[in-house]
């Protein structure tokens, strides 16, 4: 059931905060930064309340509160394709320059790597990585399902976007949780890292034994623009995390800048899906 407090819900629709992320990161996009995703200001302001709440929310304690309840995967199992049929209750009625249900965005972000060339895995993660926002049909709010991602447990970089609503977080003020590395070690690898609680994470967990480490790292942290945009934690990477960082920046021009008016056919493309995930996936999967 969704959650429907409007205190927890400030977007129109969750694929507002990837429109924000084009317009702060517009360079390789195909459309000029104001022809693509032309919403007017308020919407930005409603993206601004968004990340209000989730700075001020997003705390060690509560990721792991959330990593213990949701990693039990005992809400629901489905195939693949009907994990994607549930989504599209979260169709975006928002949008001013598209018009799409979720399988048909995630079919041309899919899609635009098959017709690149990449390996049949990266295909696959295109269809599929945006699978975890089904915590919203659980009933998490929009700022712990979307947003830009970051390490919780230590100092937060002012290079998150708007920093300042940091203030209102309790960690800022915890001694534990306020220097440079908090509870970690430098370079201590980012598997050993909490992140902020969201879809990113939650997939990641679902799809870990099955899918290759590459796929994993761009499921995990497409959304950390903190770091492979703004280097904010190279403090906690290590060498392995670096290398496996080439492969996230090769997914996300694919994720932000594929959406166009011109609807994929479904139907044609569903055998492919089908048995492209039956490769990797099992028959079905916990949610």
């Amino acid at each position: 059931m969704k959650n429907t407090n409007k205190e927890n819900e400030p977007l129109k629709s969750l694929e507002e905060w990837e429109d924000d992320v084009v317009r702060r990161y517009p360079e390789k996009a195909h459309k000029n930064k104001e022809e693509y995703r032309n919403y007017d200001a308020p919407a930005r302001d409603t993206v601004k309340e968004f990340y209000r709440i989730n700075h001020s929310n997003q705390t060690y304690d509560f990721v792991l509160d959330k990593e213990k309840d949701f990693l039990r995967f005992n809400r629901k199992e489905m195939t693949l394709w009907d994990a994607v049929e549930f989504l599209n209750t979260l169709v975006d009625d928002s949008d001013p320059d598209i018009d799409l249900d979720q399988t048909q965005h995630l079919l041309q972000t899919s899609e635009a790597i098959r017709a690149d060339g990449h390996p049949d895995w990266f295909v696959l993660t295109g269809f599929l990585h945006d699978l975890g926002k089904v915590l919203c049909l659980f009933g998490e709010p929009q700022w712990a399902v979307v947003g830009d991602t970051f390490p919780v447990g230590c100092k937060h970089s002012d290079k998150i976007v708007y920093p300042e609503f940091f203030a209102k977080n309790p960690d800022v003020y915890d001694e534990r949780y306020n220097t440079k590395y908090g509870v970690y070690e430098p370079n201590c690898g980012l598997d050993n890292v909490h992140m902020s609680w969201g879809h990113d994470e939650y997939l990641y967990h679902i799809m870990k034994d099955y899918l290759p480490e590459p796929a994993l790292y761009m499921i995990r942290y497409h959304s950390f623009y903190a770091q492979h945009r703004e280097k904010a934690y190279d403090h906690l990477m290590n060498d392995h995390d670096r290398e496996m960082f080439k492969w996230v920046d090769k997914f996300n021009p694919y994720d932000l800048y594929s959406k166009a008016p011109v609807p994929p056919d479904v139907k044609k493309l569903r055998p492919y899906y089908e048995d492209l995930a039956a490769k990797f996936l099992p028959d079905t999967l916990r949610f």
